[in-house]
């Protein structure tokens, strides 16, 4: 009784762990994208990026306010005397060396730009054009990250279909066995009818192992995209697998939408705007800065200086020469400006291949569901009629397993043009901006 004590207690405590845990959630297609909002680092980078945008636009906007800054030091020095020859002090003799002496400072300086021809002005646009297209850049990772959730989603869903399809095609290859074996036993059909339809049942049974393993490696994929490991527990609910709404015929008017909605497009104009604003900055760079100067404070010899010293006035800045450094640095910006100007335009390019792509596969996948759907209600009764005359002796073992096969190739390739459907409709949403 003593040895048996500890294994129940694992048992219970195995059995708390499990009631503590619970049943594995069941997901919808919203649930899993929530979960992928919340916990996909794709998202989170983003939204770093973004923050980090957001404080270069406050650094860009700092050189507005004046600088101050409180300084102290202590220096002991001695230095030489420099005097005129013959310069002579009634009663004094003249020292070659001052010091050495303490040197203690304290105090407040002060500088502000009061005209600088447009660069602060132009680094602030820069600076704010930037946040803009990190802002657009994160609404396209958000875009990319939900198509690849409702991707993954549809893929597990078509593959628990075709593992469905695998487990009811065993049964009938199964039927068709006991079909076989009764006929044999009655004298009808020789052994190698038998064996025949023996060698389907292995072969359905290899191929309900394969959707198995398709279905785990579907919902690993599932997982990773909305940012968990990829051995997490997981179960959905797939919706009907319906086709959608036909979607507009218009490519003009999708391709126009596109242009207007894409994050990616949005996030390609700030760069050009940004780009701009830094050839406006580069060349204020060249022109001369008028400066406020300011300064108060204390110099003595004592720890404590009691002196106080202070001023106030205006600087100039003015570049005369810098071996060329502003020229390459305007000539640098206005490259990137024209390097930011051609991805625009290819991005433009690219944007209206892709409507045009998810348009042309969508249309291609409503297309075949009803293809399918015709084939699988023939290959059906193409079955029906094949079980009935091998069963009355009218047709060969061969036969009922070609229908058999067809039907089976048949329902699975109905199951994945429905999914494949919704696979397309949103990519296409994603195509033209719709799922923003």
């Amino acid at each position: 009784m003593k040895t048996l004590l500890p294994f129940f207690l694992l048992l219970s405590l195995a059995a708390g762990v499990m009631s503590a845990a619970g049943p594995t959630p069941t997901l919808t297609l919203e649930d899993c994208l929530r979960v992928a909002t919340d916990g996909q680092p794709l998202l989170t980078a983003a939204t770093a990026g973004v923050a980090a945008a957001g404080e270069a636009v406050d650094v860009a906007r700092a050189p507005y306010w004046p600088q101050v800054d409180l300084g102290a030091g202590y220096h002991r020095w001695q230095k030489r005397a420099f005097l005129p020859s013959g310069l002579v002090l009634p009663g004094h003799s003249l020292p070659e060396l001052i010091g050495p002496l303490n040197d203690w400072t304290g105090g407040l300086t002060s500088r502000m730009t009061l005209v600088d021809f447009g660069e602060r002005r132009s680094g602030l646009a820069a600076a704010r054009a930037r946040l803009s297209g990190a802002q657009a850049d994160a609404a396209a990772t958000r875009s990319d990250v939900r198509l690849s959730v409702q991707s993954a989603f549809y893929a597990l869903a078509s593959a628990q279909d075709l593992h469905d399809l695998a487990k009811r095609n065993l049964e009938r290859t199964e039927g068709h066995l006991a079909l076989a074996r009764a006929r044999h036993d009655a004298g009808a059909v020789p052994q190698a009818d038998v064996l025949r339809v023996q060698a389907e049942v292995a072969s359905a049974q290899l191929e309900l192992i394969n959707a198995r393993s398709r279905v785990r490696t579907a919902a690993g994929q599932l997982n990773t995209v909305m940012g968990r490991p990829a051995e997490s527990p997981l179960l959905i609910a797939p919706p009907a697998a319906d086709a959608p709404p036909l979607a507009t015929t218009d490519i003009e008017a999708a391709v126009s939408q596109a242009i207007a909605r894409r994050p990616e497009l949005k996030s390609g104009q700030q760069h050009v705007e940004a780009a701009r604003a830094s050839v406006d900055s580069a060349r204020a760079a060249r022109a001369p800065k008028l400066h406020a100067d300011g300064a108060y404070g204390w110099n003595d010899t004592g720890f404590l200086p009691e002196t106080k010293e202070w001023q106030v006035g205006v600087s100039v800045d003015l570049p005369v020469f810098d071996a060329g450094s502003r020229a390459h640095q305007l000539a640098r910006s206005r490259a990137e400006l024209a390097r930011d100007q051609a991805a625009y335009d290819s991005r433009v390019l690219q944007v209206r291949q892709e409507v045009w792509a998810a348009a042309t596969e969508l249309e291609r996948a409503r297309d075949s569901i009803a293809a399918n759907e015709t084939n699988v209600r023939a290959s059906e009764e193409s079955l029906r009629v094949s079980r009935e005359r091998y069963q009355s002796g009218a047709a060969v073992i061969t036969d009922l397993l070609d229908t058999q096969t067809a039907l089976a190739s048949a329902e699975a390739s109905l199951a994945a043009a429905r999914w494949s459907c919704l696979t397309a409709r949103a990519t296409y949403n994603r195509a033209i901006g719709a799922d923003l």
